[in-house]
């Protein structure tokens, strides 16, 4: 009977022995898919995380700076913005009058002179047009020349004078609006540069009240008021480009008409009338 149940004992110590591996194998086995499970989440929300920015709006700003400025300051950039606008828009409407005029020399280059008299020249030449208002003047000057103080005037120098008359007008004309962008170049960087000192001056007395003069404190509203300096500079570099842009234009254009005006009185003055 104890060899019996020694011999059970033994039975149940070695079954006991061979399982106790197994287990402890699907313990760790079981261990990364538990871990895994609970790392799946917080890998599903690390993007969405990392996607989410926050958005921050900007403290100091150009709406910082009208918001906070007092009547000096708005009024320093409405009168910037005006001139920007200005400007722009006389760049554009000359620079296409330009280019206009520079077509309408073209074609009375190819079409006046080749007109067998003055009236089908001038037929031929657009409407209200600067070539036709020279031609017409220089004709009608030819034409009548009567009274009792322009009899003391030659024929050939009162013709002279009406064409060189009429054009100056051209050249009046295809001039406005230059002065404005002359003024505009010369005189925005100092407006900006006085919105600055204002907006500065203003800065440094809230700062002063306050009793805080930490860096942020003082960055935020001389940042600010550096702006006006900045928007003064970018109204007045494209006024000066376009100012110096259409004056080289206006002279090469202005040759053309002076060339057409000494033609159409050398064509009066000839020996042949044209009717």
């Amino acid at each position: 009977m104890n060899l019996l149940r020694q011999s059970i004992a033994a039975f149940f110590l070695t079954l006991s022995l061979g399982l106790a591996p197994q287990a402890v194998l699907a313990q760790q086995a079981s261990a990364p898919e538990a871990t895994a499970e609970a790392a799946a989440p917080a890998l599903a929300a690390a993007p969405a995380a990392a996607t989410s920015t926050e958005v921050v709006d900007n403290p100091y700003g150009l709406k910082a700076l009208w918001a906070q400025g007092d009547i000096v300051a708005k009024s320093t950039l409405i009168i910037l913005v005006l001139m920007s606008a200005g400007s722009w828009y006389i760049l554009f409407s000359k620079l296409f009058e330009s280019f206009k005029l520079s077509g309408e020399a073209k074609s009375a280059r190819g079409t006046f002179f080749k007109s067998a008299s003055l009236q089908d020249g001038l037929a031929k030449l657009k409407k209200d047009g600067a070539f036709r208002f020279i031609a017409e003047t220089a004709i009608e000057a030819g034409e009548h020349h009567e009274g009792a103080l322009t009899e003391n005037i030659d024929r050939n120098t009162w013709v002279g004078m009406s064409v060189q008359r009429s054009v100056e007008e051209v050249q009046s004309r295809l001039q406005d609006g230059l002065a404005f962008l002359g003024t505009v170049g010369s005189t925005a960087p100092f407006i900006g540069l006085f919105g600055t000192v204002w907006g500065i001056l203003n800065a440094l007395t809230a700062i002063g009240i306050a009793g805080q003069a930490s860096i942020d404190k003082v960055a935020g509203p001389v940042g600010e008021s550096l702006l006006m300096t900045a928007i003064g500079l970018a109204v007045a570099v494209p006024a000066v480009l376009g100012y110096n842009w259409l004056v080289r234009r206006n002279k090469v254009t202005m040759d053309a008409v002076r060339g057409f005006a000494a033609d159409v009185h050398g064509v009066l003055m000839g020996a042949r009338k044209g009717r």
